[in-house]
């Protein structure tokens, strides 16, 4: 698994723990940080056996990406998902969803691409059977979107 896909899972569970208890980002990055030094709460499996400064650091500036831009993700991924309310949406499939978003629209040296791909693999590992599919659908409208913005 590369480094940015580590990173990814490792934002998606930390916006993930945001969403979940209502708490608060930089005490959620500093629980990051801490299954990045130790190891705790965090299998093997979830995001592989070595984390990098460099996995760190992408992870934290999606989390504070997401987060910055939280209000305006959201109205997109409302205005992009037919017949779901993003309050409504599956935690998992939520913010996978606007950890893509933030990509898309702030990470240009990302391609679009490469992006869903990540969203949809992510989905497939951490949502339910039906998570990939939906995801797939929100983030090409998205991206189709963004396209026509630039």
């Amino acid at each position: 698994m590369g480094n940015r896909r580590r990173a990814r899972e490792l934002a998606l569970q930390t916006l993930y723990a945001i969403d979940a208890n209502d708490g608060g980002m930089d005490e959620a990055l500093v629980h990051m940080k801490t299954w990045v030094m130790e190891g705790d709460d965090v299998e093997e499996d979830d995001i592989g056996e070595a984390v990098g400064p460099d996995v760190e650091l992408f992870a934290e500036e999606l989390v504070r990406g997401v987060m910055a831009n939280i209000e305006k993700i959201d109205a997109l991924l409302g205005e992009c998902s037919t017949n779901w309310k993003v309050p409504r949406m599956a935690l998992v499939d939520r913010n996978v969803l606007r950890l893509a978003t933030f990509e898309l629209q702030h990470l240009r040296d990302i391609p679009p691409k490469v992006t869903l791909n990540e969203a949809i693999e992510i989905a497939k590992r951490y949502g339910a059977g039906d998570s990939s599919a939906f995801i797939n659908g929100v983030l090409d409208r998205i991206a189709s979107m963004e396209r026509k913005n630039q």
